[in-house]
């Protein structure tokens, strides 16, 4: 992933063309401009795409910019910066990592009763992101799940190292994978199998979550599940790894199946709304310019394809420019997995009143082309270029004081997703064998980009639930800081059977094109690897005689992973694998 960087190039009359790696153009703008006492209009940010951003191209790159405008206004020339990696991973920070503590009771069949939990977030050494991230928390801490009654807590820690940031679905797959931990916890204590235990607290349709926010198309969450469990043919490779496990000592596999449920939209109000500029020049070509910024989801992509839809043109007839503070101004920042809904939904309403200007001159000439409506447009001074705009008709926001006033999102994203993973009980190592995912994106814009980015949010939640960790110094200083001592995800790690299946017949009714987002969603499915994993070890400890529920914090560690499959060679190892009700995800 691109680290983070910056052009900064001076002009005349104090004016500045800053070519940064950001995610919000507008904020860099007005930074700059403050930093270096210049009016705004006199600061022009842009980006033609990023290298990867998650979050973390946000307000760090805020910093970078800062500090390149700088010297380039001292030096009179342009000048670029660049950060190494090592620099990069200190600078920036990382994820949050909680502490959930819990009590949870259940009936004897089940069905869950009352949910006391509390989420411990480790926030570094300034406030940064993490009041954002704690409110995001509690809204997404009953994940799928229905729970009568709750006491659910979040406190930030301050503590010695780099302010902690946002990550893809900041905010989400903690409590997320928090709540997951906690119905295995059930499961194993109460004898009812996993999957079960899950299917049996399933939302349903007519309920509420937990802050007061209807569920409309719940009914897609429970597909999502059944189609699931039919195409891992989950039962049936359940007595398939029973039978492995019980002819193997030092090998074990493991299955495991989560859903998802989860708000779509930006948490702050003012957030959800976005600018669109478009032009059709003679030659019957459209040149297309929004706030939006590509960072390889394929939001370019889209909004020509919104805009062809629009227009009734082929894609091959327009052009996205870059993204410029100077062509749409104020443009908030890209993230949370609704760009192509807010800037496609402006392009589109663009695209709307381009057709309704031309609509007398089609109706006047049915068999003329494009290009003989666009030049009449022209002869009789018919504007040619307009700008759309769009905000999301209902308020967005959550009144903590009030949660039944609350209306907290577009719309929800559901899914569900099945691994299985096979481990070596004397190595801790594990390979993740077979993953099957089905995704409820209402009626995909484009297949292909939705399945590259389910595929793409599963291997980084897989990365964050089983593989990377970071270490620091007593100091609060980074010790994993490069490739040498981080371990990401590689091709080795993906599935060897990755199936892919975006739900059919599930449009919705307020998505744009009756469309559903998909960037973010799927980072949790990838906790079903975890549990996959915990299943395995489960087998290992059974073999060894020790039975019941059992603590592994997150990530997945070789090392975790070796010390729960406790046998005789661990028995000489502190043993931090009991149940004592908490459950630690690192960033």
């Amino acid at each position: 992933m691109e680290t983070q960087s910056c052009i900064a190039r001076p002009k005349e009359r104090d004016e500045m063309l800053v070519i940064t790696a950001s995610q919000c153009l507008h904020d860099v703008q007005m930074h700059v401009a403050e930093t270096l006492g210049v009016p705004v209009n006199k600061i022009t940010t842009k980006i033609r795409r990023l290298g990867g951003a998650f979050g973390g191209k946000e307000r760090p790159s805020v910093p970078v910019a800062k500090m390149c405008a700088v010297a380039a206004k001292k030096v009179g020339r342009a000048v670029r910066l660049v950060l190494g990696r090592d620099e990069d991973m200190q600078f920036v920070g990382t994820r949050h990592s909680v502490l959930a503590k819990y009590k949870v009771g259940c009936t004897a069949d089940g069905q869950l009763k009352a949910l006391q939990l509390e989420m411990f977030l480790n926030g570094g050494c300034t406030e940064g992101w993490s009041p954002v991230i704690a409110g995001t928390m509690l809204k997404h801490a009953d994940n799928a799940y229905k729970i009568p009654a709750y006491d659910i807590k979040t406190r930030i820690c301050k503590t010695n190292i780099a302010s902690c940031v946002a990550m893809r679905g900041a905010g989400t797959p903690k409590p997320m994978a928090v709540i997951e931990m906690i119905m295995d916890a059930l499961a194993r204590n109460s004898g009812i199998p996993p999957e079960k235990i899950r299917e049996i607290n399933l939302y349903k349709e007519g309920d509420v979550d937990i802050i007061y926010q209807e569920l409309p198309d719940i009914v897609n969450l429970r597909r999502c599940w059944d189609e699931c469990l039919k195409r891992s043919d989950f039962y049936q490779r359940r007595i398939l790894i029973e039978d492995f496990n019980s002819k193997n000592r030092w090998k074990k596999k493991g299955l495991a199946i989560v859903p998802v449920k989860r708000i779509i939209a930006i948490a702050s109000l003012f957030l959800n709304q976005a600018s669109a500029l478009v032009h059709i020049y003679l030659d019957g070509s459209v040149l297309i310019t929004h706030g939006g910024i590509e960072m390889g989801q394929g939001l370019y992509t889209k909004t020509i394809q919104i805009a062809s839809r629009a227009l009734h043109i082929p894609p091959e007839r327009i052009h996205i420019n870059e993204t410029s503070s100077d062509k749409v101004p104020n443009a908030t920042l890209t993230g949370a997995s609704v760009g192509t809904e807010l800037y496609g939904n402006a392009v589109k309403i663009a695209c709307e009143t381009l057709m309704e200007r031309l609509e007398p001159l089609i109706y006047e000439n049915p068999k003329g082309s494009w290009e003989d409506w666009v030049n009449a447009a022209y002869m009789r001074r018919i504007s040619l270029s307009t700008s759309g705009f769009f905000k999301y008709p209902d308020v967005i926001s959550v009144n903590w004081d009030n949660l039944k006033s609350s209306k907290g999102q577009y719309y929800f994203s559901y899914g569900a997703g099945c691994c299985e993973v096979e481990v070596d009980c004397l190595t801790g190592d594990h390979q993740l064998k077979r993953t099957d995912i089905v995704m409820d994106v209402g009626d995909s814009l484009n297949p292909a980009l939705d399945i590259g980015q389910i595929e793409g949010g599963f291997l980084q939640g897989y990365g964050l639930y089983t593989l990377e960790e970071l270490r620091y110094s007593k100091e609060g200083k980074l010790l994993t800081k490069g490739p040498g001592m981080y371990r990401i995800p590689q091709i080795g790690d993906i599935p060897s059977q990755f199936n892919i299946t975006l739900l059919k017949r599930a449009p919705c009714k307020v998505g744009l094109y009756s469309s559903k987002s998909v960037g973010e969603p799927p980072v949790h499915l990838a906790f079903a690897a975890h549990l996959a994993i915990k299943d395995a070890i489960s087998s290992a400890r059974a073999d060894a005689g020790i039975d019941g529920h059992f603590r592994l914090d997150s990530p997945a560690t070789p090392e975790r992973i070796r010390l729960a499959c406790a046998d005789e060679f661990t028995k000489d190892v502190k043993d931090n694998t009991t149940f004592d009700c908490e459950f630690f995800v690192r960033p």
